[in-house]
Protein backbone atom coordinates (compact mmCIF):
# COMPACT_ATOMS: atom_id res chain seq x y z
CA UNK A 1 0.00 0.00 0.00
CA UNK A 2 1.26 3.47 -1.02
CA UNK A 3 2.70 5.05 2.05
CA UNK A 4 0.68 8.32 4.03
CA UNK A 5 3.35 9.16 6.33
CA UNK A 6 4.71 12.56 5.75
CA UNK A 7 7.69 11.44 4.18
CA UNK A 8 6.02 9.86 1.30
CA UNK A 9 7.34 13.97 0.43
CA UNK A 10 10.87 13.15 0.06
CA UNK A 11 12.28 11.56 -3.13
CA UNK A 12 11.93 8.14 -4.17
CA UNK A 13 15.42 6.24 -4.91
CA UNK A 14 15.93 2.60 -5.92
CA UNK A 15 19.51 1.70 -4.88
CA UNK A 16 20.81 -1.29 -6.65
CA UNK A 17 23.40 -3.17 -4.71
CA UNK A 18 22.52 -1.45 -1.31
CA UNK A 19 23.78 -4.32 1.26
CA UNK A 20 27.31 -3.25 2.28
CA UNK A 21 30.56 -1.42 0.85
CA UNK A 22 29.39 1.40 -1.10
CA UNK A 23 25.94 1.11 -1.68
CA UNK A 24 25.47 0.82 2.20
CA UNK A 25 27.09 4.10 2.28
CA UNK A 26 24.64 5.68 -0.48
CA UNK A 27 21.58 4.62 1.52
CA UNK A 28 22.49 6.01 4.60
CA UNK A 29 23.89 9.60 2.80
CA UNK A 30 20.53 9.55 0.77
CA UNK A 31 18.71 9.34 3.74
CA UNK A 32 20.35 12.17 5.92
CA UNK A 33 19.42 14.14 2.60
CA UNK A 34 15.90 13.17 3.24
CA UNK A 35 15.44 11.22 0.38
CA UNK A 36 13.46 7.86 0.91
CA UNK A 37 15.01 4.27 -0.59
CA UNK A 38 14.13 0.97 -2.06
CA UNK A 39 17.28 -1.28 -1.22
CA UNK A 40 17.87 -3.80 -3.59
CA UNK A 41 20.23 -6.52 -3.46
CA UNK A 42 21.05 -10.32 -3.29
CA UNK A 43 21.80 -10.35 0.61
CA UNK A 44 18.46 -10.09 2.41
CA UNK A 45 19.70 -10.50 5.87
CA UNK A 46 21.90 -7.69 5.60
CA UNK A 47 18.86 -5.64 3.46
CA UNK A 48 16.31 -6.02 5.91
CA UNK A 49 18.74 -4.85 8.54
CA UNK A 50 19.94 -2.05 6.83
CA UNK A 51 16.61 -0.81 6.14
CA UNK A 52 15.65 -1.49 9.78
CA UNK A 53 18.43 0.89 11.09
CA UNK A 54 17.72 3.59 8.47
CA UNK A 55 13.79 3.43 9.31
CA UNK A 56 14.26 3.98 13.26
CA UNK A 57 16.84 6.49 12.54
CA UNK A 58 14.88 8.64 10.00
CA UNK A 59 11.26 7.45 10.22
CA UNK A 60 9.07 4.34 9.80
CA UNK A 61 8.79 4.82 5.81
CA UNK A 62 12.33 5.87 5.21
CA UNK A 63 13.66 2.03 3.62
CA UNK A 64 12.21 -1.15 2.25
CA UNK A 65 14.48 -3.88 1.05
CA UNK A 66 13.76 -5.76 -2.37
CA UNK A 67 15.69 -9.01 -2.26
CA UNK A 68 17.05 -10.02 -5.63
CA UNK A 69 19.68 -11.16 -7.40
CA UNK A 70 20.75 -8.91 -10.26
CA UNK A 71 21.38 -11.04 -13.00
CA UNK A 72 17.26 -12.55 -12.14
CA UNK A 73 16.37 -10.34 -15.16
CA UNK A 74 12.43 -11.57 -15.38
CA UNK A 75 12.57 -9.72 -11.28
CA UNK A 76 13.27 -6.18 -13.18
CA UNK A 77 10.03 -5.05 -14.05
CA UNK A 78 8.29 -6.63 -11.00
CA UNK A 79 10.60 -5.03 -8.71
CA UNK A 80 9.86 -1.63 -10.43
CA UNK A 81 6.37 -1.91 -10.60
CA UNK A 82 6.61 -2.92 -6.49
CA UNK A 83 8.57 0.13 -5.95
CA UNK A 84 5.78 2.74 -7.40
CA UNK A 85 3.25 0.73 -5.78
CA UNK A 86 4.56 0.52 -2.33
CA UNK A 87 6.38 3.97 -2.12
CA UNK A 88 4.08 5.94 -4.15
CA UNK A 89 6.38 7.35 -6.69
CA UNK A 90 10.64 6.92 -8.30
CA UNK A 91 12.72 9.93 -8.52
CA UNK A 92 16.18 8.24 -8.89
CA UNK A 93 18.01 4.91 -9.91
CA UNK A 94 21.36 4.12 -8.81
CA UNK A 95 23.25 1.24 -9.72
CA UNK A 96 25.61 0.56 -7.12
CA UNK A 97 26.59 -3.47 -7.63
CA UNK A 98 29.73 -4.77 -9.02
CA UNK A 99 32.44 -7.57 -8.52
CA UNK A 100 35.58 -7.70 -8.77
CA UNK A 101 38.20 -10.83 -9.43
CA UNK A 102 42.12 -9.74 -9.57
CA UNK A 103 43.63 -11.78 -12.45
CA UNK A 104 47.21 -12.41 -12.96
CA UNK A 105 49.02 -11.54 -16.17
CA UNK A 106 48.79 -15.10 -17.12
CA UNK A 107 45.78 -16.16 -16.23
CA UNK A 108 42.63 -16.51 -18.49
CA UNK A 109 39.31 -17.33 -16.78
CA UNK A 110 36.35 -16.75 -19.04
CA UNK A 111 34.01 -18.06 -16.21
CA UNK A 112 35.42 -15.27 -13.52
CA UNK A 113 35.46 -12.75 -16.66
CA UNK A 114 31.45 -13.56 -17.79
CA UNK A 115 30.40 -12.78 -14.46
CA UNK A 116 32.55 -9.66 -13.95
CA UNK A 117 30.99 -8.50 -17.13
CA UNK A 118 27.80 -9.20 -16.46
CA UNK A 119 27.38 -8.00 -12.87
CA UNK A 120 29.27 -4.96 -13.95
CA UNK A 121 27.62 -4.25 -17.26
CA UNK A 122 25.17 -6.33 -18.88
CA UNK A 123 22.90 -6.40 -15.33
CA UNK A 124 23.44 -2.44 -14.91
CA UNK A 125 22.04 -2.25 -18.92
CA UNK A 126 18.56 -4.23 -17.26
CA UNK A 127 18.17 -2.58 -14.49
CA UNK A 128 18.50 1.05 -15.74
CA UNK A 129 16.92 0.80 -19.24
CA UNK A 130 13.87 0.07 -17.64
CA UNK A 131 14.65 3.32 -15.30
CA UNK A 132 14.95 4.97 -19.13
CA UNK A 133 11.40 4.02 -19.39
CA UNK A 134 9.93 4.79 -16.58
CA UNK A 135 11.61 8.31 -16.74
CA UNK A 136 11.02 9.17 -20.40
CA UNK A 137 7.43 8.81 -19.78
CA UNK A 138 7.54 10.98 -16.44
CA UNK A 139 10.26 13.60 -18.46
CA UNK A 140 12.53 14.26 -15.15
CA UNK A 141 14.60 11.81 -13.15
CA UNK A 142 17.98 10.91 -12.30
CA UNK A 143 19.99 7.79 -13.91
CA UNK A 144 23.41 7.07 -11.82
CA UNK A 145 25.67 3.98 -12.73
CA UNK A 146 28.61 3.51 -10.75
CA UNK A 147 32.01 3.06 -13.27
CA UNK A 148 35.13 3.01 -12.29
CA UNK A 149 38.55 5.07 -12.98
CA UNK A 150 39.72 1.34 -14.76
CA UNK A 151 37.29 2.18 -17.60
CA UNK A 152 39.80 5.42 -18.70
CA UNK A 153 42.32 2.96 -20.06
CA UNK A 154 42.80 -1.51 -20.71
CA UNK A 155 45.63 -1.86 -17.58
CA UNK A 156 47.23 -5.12 -17.31
CA UNK A 157 45.60 -6.53 -13.78
CA UNK A 158 41.88 -6.76 -14.85
CA UNK A 159 41.17 -6.84 -18.61
CA UNK A 160 37.47 -8.03 -18.06
CA UNK A 161 37.01 -5.15 -15.17
CA UNK A 162 38.28 -2.77 -17.47
CA UNK A 163 36.48 -3.69 -20.09
CA UNK A 164 32.85 -4.10 -18.36
CA UNK A 165 33.07 -0.45 -16.41
CA UNK A 166 34.22 1.13 -19.89
CA UNK A 167 30.97 -0.15 -21.22
CA UNK A 168 29.36 0.88 -18.89
CA UNK A 169 30.78 4.60 -18.97
CA UNK A 170 29.56 4.41 -22.72
CA UNK A 171 26.60 3.16 -22.46
CA UNK A 172 25.74 6.19 -19.41
CA UNK A 173 26.66 8.27 -21.90
CA UNK A 174 24.49 6.88 -24.94
CA UNK A 175 21.78 7.19 -22.25
CA UNK A 176 22.42 10.75 -21.21
CA UNK A 177 22.62 11.87 -24.81
CA UNK A 178 19.05 9.93 -25.43
CA UNK A 179 17.26 11.06 -22.44
CA UNK A 180 18.68 14.39 -21.70
CA UNK A 181 15.94 16.04 -24.03
CA UNK A 182 13.40 14.57 -21.85
CA UNK A 183 14.64 16.12 -19.03
CA UNK A 184 16.47 13.08 -17.38
CA UNK A 185 19.81 13.29 -15.63
CA UNK A 186 21.93 11.12 -16.00
CA UNK A 187 25.19 10.40 -14.13
CA UNK A 188 28.68 8.59 -14.67
CA UNK A 189 30.35 7.94 -11.10
CA UNK A 190 34.21 7.31 -11.80
CA UNK A 191 35.74 6.48 -8.16
CA UNK A 192 39.07 5.24 -7.86
CA UNK A 193 40.18 2.71 -4.88
CA UNK A 194 37.27 2.52 -1.92
CA UNK A 195 37.91 1.07 1.42
CA UNK A 196 34.64 -1.56 0.80
CA UNK A 197 34.84 -5.45 1.27
CA UNK A 198 35.09 -5.90 -1.90
CA UNK A 199 38.29 -4.50 -2.58
CA UNK A 200 39.69 -6.04 0.75
CA UNK A 201 39.06 -9.13 -1.21
CA UNK A 202 40.61 -9.13 -4.16
CA UNK A 203 42.93 -6.25 -3.68
CA UNK A 204 45.04 -5.08 -6.42
CA UNK A 205 48.64 -4.67 -6.27
CA UNK A 206 49.03 -1.07 -6.20
CA UNK A 207 46.59 0.83 -4.55
CA UNK A 208 46.43 4.19 -2.96
CA UNK A 209 44.40 7.05 -1.93
CA UNK A 210 41.59 4.71 -0.83
CA UNK A 211 38.79 6.52 0.20
CA UNK A 212 35.73 6.23 2.50
CA UNK A 213 32.83 5.03 1.10
CA UNK A 214 30.92 7.60 2.76
CA UNK A 215 33.42 10.57 1.42
CA UNK A 216 32.27 9.06 -2.25
CA UNK A 217 28.45 8.49 -1.41
CA UNK A 218 28.53 12.61 -0.33
CA UNK A 219 30.52 13.05 -3.74
CA UNK A 220 27.65 11.29 -5.88
CA UNK A 221 24.92 12.62 -3.78
CA UNK A 222 26.17 16.09 -4.47
CA UNK A 223 26.59 15.21 -7.58
CA UNK A 224 22.98 14.36 -8.22
CA UNK A 225 21.94 17.68 -6.73
CA UNK A 226 24.10 19.42 -8.87
CA UNK A 227 22.37 17.74 -12.31
CA UNK A 228 26.69 17.02 -12.77
CA UNK A 229 27.51 14.68 -15.95
CA UNK A 230 31.04 12.60 -15.07
CA UNK A 231 32.61 12.73 -11.77
CA UNK A 232 35.69 11.27 -10.47
CA UNK A 233 35.75 10.78 -6.57
CA UNK A 234 38.01 12.03 -5.06
CA UNK A 235 38.20 14.73 -7.68
CA UNK A 236 42.02 14.38 -7.88
CA UNK A 237 41.66 11.49 -9.55
CA UNK A 238 40.83 13.16 -12.74
CA UNK A 239 44.22 14.61 -13.30
CA UNK A 240 45.33 11.04 -12.49
CA UNK A 241 43.60 9.62 -15.56
CA UNK A 242 44.32 12.75 -17.35
CA UNK A 243 48.11 11.55 -17.42
CA UNK A 244 47.52 8.10 -17.79
CA UNK A 245 45.12 8.32 -20.94
CA UNK A 246 47.70 10.11 -22.28
CA UNK A 247 50.58 7.48 -21.52
CA UNK A 248 51.95 6.47 -25.02
CA UNK A 249 50.63 3.22 -25.68
CA UNK A 250 54.57 1.94 -25.98
CA UNK A 251 55.27 2.56 -22.75
CA UNK A 252 51.68 1.76 -20.97
CA UNK A 253 52.25 -1.49 -21.96
CA UNK A 254 55.49 -1.84 -19.72
CA UNK A 255 53.68 -0.45 -16.53
CA UNK A 256 52.74 -3.17 -13.93
CA UNK A 257 49.19 -1.82 -12.85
Amino acid sequence: MTSTSPLATWPVALLIGASGGLGQALARTLAQHHWRVALLARRAELLHALAEDLNAAYGPDTARAYPADVTHYDRVEPTYRAVLHDMGRLDAVIYAAGVLHPSEPDEFDFARDREVVEINLTAAMAWLNQAAIVFRQLQAGHIVGISSVAGDRGRVAMPAYHAAKAGLTTYLESLRNRLSRHGVHVLTVKPGFIDTPMLAAARPKATFWVARPDRVARDIVRAMERRKQVIYTPARWRWVMLVIQHIPSFIFRRLAF
